[in-house]
């Protein structure tokens, strides 16, 4: 199942801009260990919820994981080879616009050598630049 929100008070949205620096949601606010985007562009929800899938299967039980971001902003496709005109596709899929600074997960409870190979391995299946961040040697 896709990450979605349940309702929303309109269906379609405006494209709007990606650029400047997250002011929020910029460091570290439940664990130890994180992963930081370094760049801005669009998360998708099925890249956020294979990040999710691989942190679970990793960790295995132990450890705490963190999801900063949620995927509330819908995107309109048309089909290929359709004329212009006749109004805005329908939905598509939903992403979250991610501003550079923004921290996107978080982890803790596990060794930082261990944390740091596990924030590599969903570093891979973001669209966006990332890197790690630790609590303990400041960001």
């Amino acid at each position: 199942m896709a990450l979605m929100p349940k309702r929303v008070k309109y269906r379609k949205m405006q494209k709007g801009k990606c650029r400047g620096i997250s002011t929020r949601g910029d460091s570290l606010n439940f664990g130890e260990y994180g992963l930081k985007a370094l760049d801005n562009g669009r998360v998708r929800a099925n890249h956020i919820e294979a990040c999710r899938v691989t942190l679970v299967r990793k960790l295995r039980g132990a450890g705490k994981m963190w999801i900063n971001v949620f995927p509330s902003k819908p995107v309109t496709k048309k089909p290929a080879e359709t004329r212009m005109g006749k109004g805005k596709g329908d939905l598509d899929h939903w992403v979250v616009v991610v501003k550079r600074g923004r921290v996107l997960f978080e982890v803790s409870g596990v060794p930082e050598d261990f944390a740091k190979s596990l924030l590599r391995l969903i570093a891979f299946k973001l669209p966006v630049r990332t890197k790690f961040i630790s609590r303990h040697r400041g960001q």
